[in-house]
């Protein structure tokens, strides 16, 4: 052996007659090993049956956009129809489901999720072989073009799908293995995270692989990639048919936690909610679509209890981050990252402060505003009398309009006064540091 470098260490690499060592990602163990804890405890923090619904809920969601953001965060593959890998999975899920409470079929509930991802992945190779014929534009058309097919099938075929009744089924079936009978909710928020926790790390694990790597290239320059060698075509079908088998463990989840599937577990508005998560968190970034599926669910379970009104707020909250914010809620985390290694964080901290108030103000104002117009156009049948946070007040009277055009105006000169401090310091640090890369 000529050489022998020593680096910080965790495990030896033979690259041609040198030996050297490379060191541990420890910021890598410790982001995994913060997120297991984290799925490990929040039901014990957050004991409510609603709650734990929501967490589940979450789960299966983060792992639907995980697996979608494989196609267009990693492939660069817009996808309209991706709830037709999910939905069938968790159609053929439900079935089995069935066939193993009437005896027909011995397999543990645990192992449900697998037959959703092989149901999902053989629908890939189904659809994927068609779908990626093409790409851009004419991919996207296509894979909506199919996602209307299925949905319309749905209501086509109802042995299969039940109709619009969809199929119900019962989870608790089966002999309890260690006592567990996934009748609680708890129970299945278990199981859920830790099929999520696994499709994580096999899915970011993939990015790794020289298929990952081949699909970004195919991504950022398909023409090239095509020069040196590859077939385009068939990295973007083994890609599609990956991303279909983990949609697939997601649909089947799916099927466990409600205990029933229906036609809208393959319809347009899944597939564009799933587009909406990816895009709001970031798929530029491995973990926004995890941060997307979280803000989503937020909205879909959380606010729709709270409001009539909350597909509007969505609405707007995607237009905002279309706007001002493209690279999604990830990218705004990632911009921190030079100021923290520059240890100046805690310099932008009172500019951002000062963001956040003007923010919230326009957030008061917008809130009133929307519902206010929700009361007097849609509920006006049942009185134009309300309560907002607790407070009182007249939607048909003057002062409350008066309220939320006063919001708007303190709120927007606000914003405006704040983010230019923002922008002073920010080029205040980079004029003092050499630039914040």
């Amino acid at each position: 052996m000529e050489s022998t470098t020593m680096e910080q260490s965790s495990q030896p690499v033979v690259t041609g007659r040198t030996l050297r060592y490379r060191p541990l990602n420890l910021a890598r163990w410790i982001i995994w090993t913060t997120t297991a804890l984290l799925m490990l405890v929040m039901p014990l923090a957050f004991t409510g049956g609603f709650a734990v619904t929501l967490m589940s809920q979450m789960g299966i969601m983060i792992i639907f956009a995980l697996s979608y953001n494989m196609l267009l965060g990693q492939t660069g593959m817009l996808s309209f129809g991706h709830a037709v890998y999910s939905g069938l999975g968790a159609f053929i899920a439900v079935h089995v489901l069935n066939m193993i409470g009437a005896g027909k079929v011995w397999l543990p509930v645990s192992m449900l999720p697998l037959v959703g991802g092989l149901a999902g992945a053989f629908f890939g190779v189904l659809f994927g072989y068609v779908t990626t014929k093409k790409s851009g534009t004419t991919f996207a058309m296509i894979t909506m073009g199919i996602g209307e097919m299925v949905f319309a099938s749905s209501l086509m075929f109802p042995d299969f799908f039940g109709g619009e009744g969809g199929i119900s089924t019962n989870r608790v079936v089966g002999d309890p293995i260690l006592g567990i009978t996934y009748g609680p909710g708890r129970q299945v928020y278990y199981l859920i995270a830790i099929w999520c926790f696994l499709s994580m790390v096999a899915m970011y694990a993939w990015t790794q692989t020289p298929l990952g790597r081949i699909a970004n290239a195919v991504r950022d320059n398909p023409e090239r990639v095509e020069f040196i060698g590859y077939n385009t075509q068939r990295v973007r079908y083994l890609v599609l048919i990956l991303s279909a088998f983990f949609a697939g463990i997601a649909g089947a989840l799916s099927a466990v936690n409600f205990e029933i599937v229906s036609a809208e577990n393959v319809s347009a508005v899944r597939s564009g909610g799933v587009l909406l998560a990816a895009f709001i968190g970031g798929a530029g970034v491995f973990f926004g679509p995890v941060i997307g599926a979280i803000v989503f669910t937020l909205f879909a379970v959380a606010l729709s209890d709270l409001t009539k009104a909350w597909l509007l707020y969505l609405g707007l909250f995607f237009v905002g981050m279309v706007m001002f914010v493209p690279g999604g809620i990830a990218s705004l985390l990632l911009m921190q990252l030079p100021l923290v290694a520059k240890k100046q964080f805690g310099r932008m901290l009172p500019s951002y402060a000062r963001a956040g108030v003007a923010g919230l103000v326009l957030l008061a104002a917008m809130i009133l505003t929307v519902e206010m117009v929700y009361k007097v156009q849609v509920d006006s049948a049942n009185g134009t009398a309300m309560s907002l946070l607790g407070i009182g007040f007249d939607a048909g009277t003057l002062v409350p309009w008066i309220v939320a055009a006063a919001l708007w105006a303190l709120g927007y000169a606000a914003w405006r006064w704040a983010t230019a401090k923002v922008r002073a310091e920010l080029d205040a640090i980079q004029a003092e540091t050499g630039g914040l890369a």
